[in-house]
């Protein structure tokens, strides 16, 4: 039987059978990206998900530059970074009713001078290897998914700002209730928690664009089977083919086009999808060893009305909150960072280093991606039908959105003064749920006033040390969850002066002309994020300020979830100015 209908959206405050902090409706990459980040911080996490088991094969497989570098930065890239394919080019066929198919182009897919990615390339994986990254993390932790679990319903609790999140274990049939302060749905583009936030419905067009999807291992003659391939067929539309881990193939193949006819599902079968791709690859042999995984979706632009309900405590991510195509890699990669971005703000709320006005951004900030996203979407499907000029002119006008939201990548190489390895500064500091403040001071001992003053900023009584007090008191109570691999890791390096702030100097002195003991000892504690801008050209503190002076100093404030949050430079005399756009940058939280 399933329970009673909540009278207003309430519930008594009955028996409940757990409680958490945090409950996470789905584990996609999506939800696995939040639930994973929530379990290293240390919040209390419980996830759902109907399935009996984590994804086998197919879904979702590109993994853009941006997320490899996340991937990176939370130390779980090894085994994607050794296991998936890797694309660096993508090609263009056609043919016409005149010319047989043949190739019409062939390009960089993340050129260096458009991109500047440090790893210019796409890696494809199924999403299973992506899950798994995340679940053997957590578990490592003592964290795991409930599964058979459906999500039914969600009720507010009388007189509090609880909520009850009712779900029915499929297994023995029965029902169950959660109480929790927070909830997230991350299941899909028909997601049911959606339906408990007001007015959130999917806003956008259908179409009728039918592409099916099929993964296996293909036997045939065509050149470029290990490059990215855009197909125009003149006679049976455009396939896409992207190549995938242990010898696989995926082909994206066109069924109709946005205007056509809309083709009936159960006409569009394997046999039926590569039948087709057989007739648009015509005079080359095409045929199938093996086939792991089919699938047929039909293209929309939708983007849900809101991605929390007013009340800051139900939120939806991943493809709950926007649906798009696949065909350019984008799903995953931006439902993770949805996730990524909600889940430090979750923790900076729970644990009360922040006002929790700071949860509103999440709606701000990820659904304006969502719109670019869907924008971008409809105008990458249209040129996929204009042919292999259009879709070309396409890539270079929007690949820097294509490989992460527009977000810079150029490797950075630094040295690290305690021990003079050559590292990727971008990388070094895990993601720890900490801001990352990085002083690019040209000449260090000319700077030490300066950087004195503003560090001075830290200490108990001013803004910055209040946040840090608050934090301290919050992670010696709830500690961040450890792994036995975080004993290599040395995280107490990077939380060395704050949990909320990793600080950083990177300079142009050479070694020999400075000690360490000669800094401010906020930054004699950041040791490990002491670093020597001499190990590349141009020099890191170029890359990110152009020209800096040594009679000037810039700051960098990196966000917990890796994106520059605020960057500024002055002269050494204006160190009260600076400190005091530090303080203002940081009001939100407090």
């Amino acid at each position: 039987m399933a329970p009673a209908a909540e009278n207003d959206g309430y519930s008594l405050n009955g028996a409940v059978d757990a409680s958490t902090k945090v409950v996470v409706v789905g584990a996609g990459p999506s939800g696995l990206m939040l639930a994973c980040n929530l379990v290293r911080f240390g919040i209390d996490v419980i996830i759902l998900d109907d399935r009996p088991d984590k994804t086998s094969a197919g879904k979702a497989d590109g993994i853009q530059p941006k997320t490899i570098e996340t991937f990176k930065q939370l130390r779980l890239a090894e085994s994607l970074l050794r296991n998936a394919a890797r694309v660096y080019d993508i090609s263009f066929w056609q043919s016409t009713p005149e010319v047989p198919l043949n190739r019409t182009g062939r390009q960089i897919h993340y050129p260096d001078h458009l991109v500047g990615a440090s790893d210019p390339y796409i890696l494809l994986a199924h999403q299973g290897m992506v899950e798994d990254l995340f679940l053997d993390d957590m578990s490592s932790r003592g964290a795991f998914v409930t599964r058979n679990s459906r999500f039914i319903s969600c009720s507010r609790v009388a007189g509090t700002k609880m909520l009850h999140v009712t779900y029915e274990d499929t297994l023995s049939k029965t029902f169950k209730t959660i109480q929790t302060e927070y909830l997230v749905g991350c299941d899909g583009a028909r997601s049911k928690v959606r339906e408990f936030i007001p007015n959130a419905q999917l806003i956008g067009e259908m179409t009728n664009a039918s592409w099916g999807v099929l993964d296996g291992v293909i036997d045939t003659d065509f050149p470029d089977l290990w490059s990215k391939v855009a197909v125009r067929s003149h006679v049976a539309g455009s396939i896409l083919w992207i190549p995938r881990e242990r010898n696989l193939t995926r082909l994206y193949v066109q069924l109709s086009e946005t205007d056509g006819e809309r083709v009936d599902r159960l006409k569009a079968t394997p046999e039926y999808v590569m039948q087709r791709a057989r007739d648009a690859m015509y005079p080359f042999q095409l045929e199938w060893k093996t086939i792991e995984w089919f699938g047929n979706y039909v293209v929309g632009q939708r983007v849900a009305n809101h991605f929390m309900d007013s009340d800051a405590r139900i939120f939806i991510a991943g493809d709950a909150g926007h649906c798009h195509s696949a065909l350019a890699a984008q799903g995953a990669n931006t439902s993770m960072h949805d996730s990524l971005n909600l889940a430090w703000k979750l923790n900076a709320v729970i644990r009360g280093i922040s006002k929790s006005s700071l949860l509103a951004t999440y709606e701000e900030e990820r659904q304006k991606i969502a719109y670019d996203l869907i924008n971008f979407d409809a105008e990458h499907c249209k040129a996929f039908a204009a042919g292999d000029a259009a879709l070309a002119k396409n890539f270079d006008d929007n690949i820097r959105f294509i490989s992460g939201v527009g977000a810079e990548y150029s490797e950075a190489k630094v040295t690290r003064y305690i021990d003079a390895n050559p590292v990727d500064i971008q990388l070094d500091i895990p993601m720890l749920g900490q801001f990352r403040m990085f002083f690019f001071a040209p000449d260090a001992l000319a700077a030490l006033p300066f950087l004195r003053f503003v560090c001075d900023g830290f200490y108990n009584g001013t803004l910055m040390g209040r946040i840090t007090s608050q934090a301290s008191q919050s992670y010696q109570k709830q500690p961040r969850r450890e792994a036995p691999s975080d004993a290599f890791a040395n995280h107490s390096r990077y939380t060395a002066v704050s949990d909320v702030f990793t600080l950083s100097l990177v300079t142009k002195s050479p070694k020999f002309q400075f000690e360490i003991a000669d800094l401010p000892k906020l930054l004699q504690d950041s040791r490990w994020t002491l670093y020597l801008d001499d190990a590349d050209t141009p020099h890191c503190t170029d890359k990110w300020f152009g020209t800096l002076q040594n009679t000037q100093t810039g700051i960098v404030i990196v966000r917990p979830d890796g994106y520059v949050g605020a960057i500024n430079a002055w002269d050494l005399s204006a160190s009260n100015e600076a400190r005091r756009w530090v303080e203002e940058y940081f009001v939100f939280m407090v």
